[in-house]
């Protein structure tokens, strides 16, 4: 009895060929989680590092005998420069173009508007809410001689301080999971606007207890809040995952953004410096922005 002969329904050599396919098409879905699960490293990291500058602050403050004032208020309008541009160049037209292909373009720009409001009146709401002084305020409050009073004076700034620091840490990770490059961006430019915070945090502590070390874990400890912050956002992205909920959290980053370089950055740069210091910082922050953008896309 012959054996029937096997029929194949294609050769082995196109076999071959869709398994190979198969497993190049597995590699590239696997490079891309792998990319994706750097990004989300990545971003914890960022935001981690923008949170604990409050400690470079302190550390100024505390650990030097001067340092100069008029570098720090052209760093902080450099900041306020990086903050506005990266937010209306990049973040609100990457939320414009994400949202009007899912809803169309009137309603698309509506949404986006909105979430960039909604950012500007957290940040508010928040401010309002904890009695956010500057931090020019906070500072100036060393010179009381009542050690009670500036005792209450540096573990209030540092419990506002880290609530008003939480949602930069969501902006920070969000930016970084889509792009590390404007995360990173972001994420310099919120550390550089957390060195006066851990200086308003500490100076009045240090006057109350004498001790730099004391001073000196409580302000950095109050720069956690931005980590924690990349956390809620982890958990939101990881639930819900798409297109929409990217575009919305880029616009609401960016009125985060762009409040804290109006009421925060700009307001400080001009205690410290001299009366043009600011805008050359805002300008310089701009300049760098705008080709390091072009860079990236070019």
């Amino acid at each position: 009895m012959i054996a029937p002969r096997s029929v194949s329904l294609f050769p082995i050599s196109d076999a071959t060929n869709m398994i190979s396919a198969d497993i190049n098409i597995f590699a590239i879905l696997n490079i891309i989680k792998i990319m994706e699960l750097n990004n989300i490293y990545l971003g914890f990291a960022l935001a981690t590092f923008a949170g604990l500058s409050t400690g470079i602050g302190s550390g100024l403050a505390l650990f030097t005998r001067s340092f100069n004032k008029r570098f720090l208020a052209i760093a902080l309008g450099l900041s306020a420069g990086i903050m506005i541009y990266v937010s209306f160049v990049e973040l609100m037209q990457l939320s414009f173009e994400s949202l009007m292909a899912i809803y169309g373009q009137n309603f698309g720009k509506l949404i986006t508007v909105t979430g960039f409001v909604v950012g500007l009146l957290l940040m508010l709401l928040i401010d309002q809410l904890f009695d956010h002084q500057s931090i020019a305020d906070f500072i100036s409050r060393s010179e009381d001689k009542n050690e009670s009073a500036l005792i209450k004076a540096g573990i209030f700034s540092a419990i506002a301080l880290a609530i008003h620091n939480f949602p930069e840490g969501f902006a920070t990770f969000t930016a970084t999971v889509y792009d590390p490059a404007i995360g990173l961006t972001l994420a310099s430019a919120i550390a550089v606007h957390n060195i006066p915070e851990g200086i308003a945090v500490s100076v009045p502590i240090y006057y109350a207890t004498k001790s730099k070390r004391k001073a000196f874990y409580i302000s950095f400890l109050s720069g956690l809040a931005e980590p924690f912050g990349a956390l809620i956002g982890f958990l939101i992205f990881r639930t819900v995952f798409n297109e929409a909920l990217f575009g919305i959290s880029f616009a609401f980053c960016a009125g985060i953004m762009v409040y804290v370089a109006l009421n925060e950055l700009l307001p400080v740069a001009k205690e410290y410096g001299e009366p043009s210091d600011t805008i050359i910082g805002v300008t310089i922050g701009m300049i760098i922005m705008a080709i390091s953008l072009i860079m990236m896309y070019s």
